[in-house]
């Protein structure tokens, strides 16, 4: 064949992608360039700014606020993964198996993902609130009322259900495609078996449903550590820094205090920390998905 035969298809193919190539270099790639050049200087908001080289780094080494942020960070990751996890497999099973009005229960459930993080806020902050709904209905059988936002053992737990019931219908909509693709017959020939729900489940579901069960646990775990709109609007770091993640420290550096060089040696750290943990999620959860 040819040599022009040949390189005709990945030709052709490169030029389809070439909008979205170009789209991600000029949003994501030279900005993330970008950032790490800035992280090695002390840039201002006046623009001004001399190299420092990795004297930001050693500053973010002995920063208690960076390491309390990351603990915090973490600590909250590991609230929202699972849950999000939890309820979007839960409900992708739901829609699943029902027959009746389906499309009707998917976009009620989806709805929350495309409001704002903003009006979610809001919303759920009168929730919690001393004289807000859930305090009302724990009043009512005894349990409360509870300060929620002002407590720091609380605090980030209701922010995790907040960011879930805001996100959890896009990976919903994951897992419930992977759930389609899996062979009904297979289902059959385990019924005929004699095989229980959750058998069916341990055994087909579970192991077919692994490629989307790994592309939502990376998303939401990047997702986790992003998070600040939510924060902004419910506690604003607080309380006593409870509630204060990476990314609000990034806000503060940049926006409350004007260092940006040393605000984007915060963001190199966070990308490296989140380009490592998908390394290790891959790693270890994600074999044979590729």
């Amino acid at each position: 064949m040819p040599v022009r035969h040949r390189l005709r298809d990945p030709v052709t193919g490169l030029l389809f992608v070439l909008p979205v190539l170009v789209l991600f270099l000029i949003f994501r790639i030279f900005p993330t360039l970008g950032a790490a050049g800035m992280s090695l200087t002390n840039w201002n908001i006046g623009g001004e700014w001399d190299v420092v080289g990795a004297d930001n780094y050693v500053r973010l080494w002995n920063d208690p606020n960076f390491w309390a942020s990351l603990r915090v960070t973490l600590v909250y990751a590991a609230i929202f993964v699972p849950l999000t996890v939890l309820v979007s497999l839960g409900t992708a099973l739901l829609l699943n198996a029902v027959i009746f009005m389906r499309g009707l229960f998917r976009s009620m459930l989806f709805l929350p993902y495309v409001t704002s993080f903003v009006f979610a806020g809001i919303i759920w902050r009168w929730i919690y609130e001393f004289d807000g709904l859930l305090n009302g209905l724990l009043t009512k059988v005894d349990l409360g009322p509870v300060q929620v936002l002002e407590s720091s053992s609380l605090v980030l737990p209701a922010l995790a259900v907040v960011s879930c019931w805001k996100g959890f219908g896009y990976s919903m909509l994951i897992l419930l495609a992977g759930l389609k693709a899996i062979p009904g017959s297979y289902m059959e020939a385990a019924r005929v078996d004699g095989a229980s729900a959750w058998q069916r489940f341990r055994s087909i579901t579970l192991p077919l449903l692994k490629p989307a069960l790994f592309f939502v646990l990376v998303i939401e775990t990047i997702s986790s550590f992003q998070v600040f709109d939510t924060i902004y609007v419910m506690t604003g770091g607080g309380p006593a820094k409870a509630s204060y993640t990476l990314i609000y420290g990034i806000y503060e550096r940049g926006f409350r205090f004007f260092e940006f060089g040393y605000a984007a040696t915060w963001g190199m750290v966070l990308f490296a920390i989140v380009l490592a943990i998908s390394l290790i999620q891959r790693r270890f959860l994600g074999r044979g998905n590729t």
